[in-house]
């Protein structure tokens, strides 16, 4: 038995009030960041993300932000129980869901909860604490002006880690022309402060049981919804229904298809950041087309 189980064992007793003593540990996959498991005794069996004890604070943002979407009563996300730490490792302990693929109709009810959980808003842009992208640091701090929030703590942030991990040259010119003129690009909307997922890829929904859709892994913020919008199109993109659906309930206002470039460059730069010199001509190609919007 791992040395871990018996401290997780203890928390989710004392949490819950029922006895619980890990007898199966099920190794999960899908995950590059975390270890993931699905633990079980004879009658209960919860969700567990384990990593290195220093971070805690990471899977207590994330629980953070998954009690946030939960209570916008909008899309299902696994329920919190507990998180902690020993002098080794740190955990996340979930509700654990059978999750399969989704049936047509789903794709549908994603796209309209989605929508009304973008109408859940707050009155100023970040949120009430930091919390990651990946395993880098996320900054939330908030602010009443969309666009400077956007410059400095999203492109500007990861312009400035790309520069100390020695990308330079024509990211950062570039990159500092395209913050200068950031305001011609983002400043002709108002958007509101929408409750975001804030890591909106394909790989961090799917569908229960019952064919309802599920959020996870979120890197929650009050942003500009076409912030989720575009970057669901980064990676392999959703299905047809879930953009006419979320649309028809929601529509984006035009001007989008410019906009989603200077919200997905945010990812981008995070993957040059986290993963290596793979995105570095993906990142200056979206900087120059955006500059050739504004001449």
């Amino acid at each position: 038995m791992h040395d871990w189980a018996a401290d997780i064992s203890l928390q989710v007793f004392t949490t819950t009030g029922r006895p619980f003593a890990v007898k199966v540990i099920t190794p999960l996959g899908g995950g590059c960041i975390n270890q993931a498991y699905c633990i079980a005794d004879d009658n209960q069996r919860f969700f567990v993300k384990l990593n290195t004890s220093d971070t805690l604070p990471m899977f207590e943002a994330e629980a953070a932000g998954l009690m946030e979407i939960h209570r916008s009563h909008t899309l299902r996300v696994p329920s919190v129980l507990c998180h902690g730490k020993n002098e080794q490792y740190a955990w996340l302990v979930l509700e654990y869901l059978d999750i399969h693929s989704g049936v047509q109709g789903s794709a549908t009810d994603f796209g309209t909860q989605l929508a009304a959980m973008h109408r859940v808003c707050a009155r100023q842009f970040g949120w009430i604490r930091n919390n990651t992208l990946g395993h880098r640091p996320q900054i939330n701090t908030v602010s009443s002006n969309w666009v400077q929030f956007w410059r400095t703590h999203r492109l500007g942030y990861q312009l400035d880690l790309a520069k100390t991990h020695g990308y330079t040259g024509r990211l950062q010119d570039s990159g500092e022309k395209l913050m200068i003129d950031l305001d011609k690009l983002l400043g002709n909307r108002s958007p509101v402060p929408s409750l975001l997922h804030g890591d909106l890829w394909n790989g961090n929904y799917s569908y229960d049981a019952m064919g309802r859709p599920v959020l996870f892994d979120p890197a929650v913020y009050y942003g500009d919804r076409e912030a989720d919008i575009a970057m669901t199109e980064l990676f392999g993109g959703f299905p047809a229904n879930f953009y006419s659906a979320y649309r028809n309930d929601y529509p984006l206002d035009s001007g989008y298809n410019i906009r989603k470039i200077v919200y997905n460059l945010y990812h981008i730069l995070n993957h040059l950041n986290l993963f290596g010199n793979g995105y570095l001509n993906q990142a200056e190609q979206m900087i120059i087309r955006l500059l050739a919007e504004i001449r």
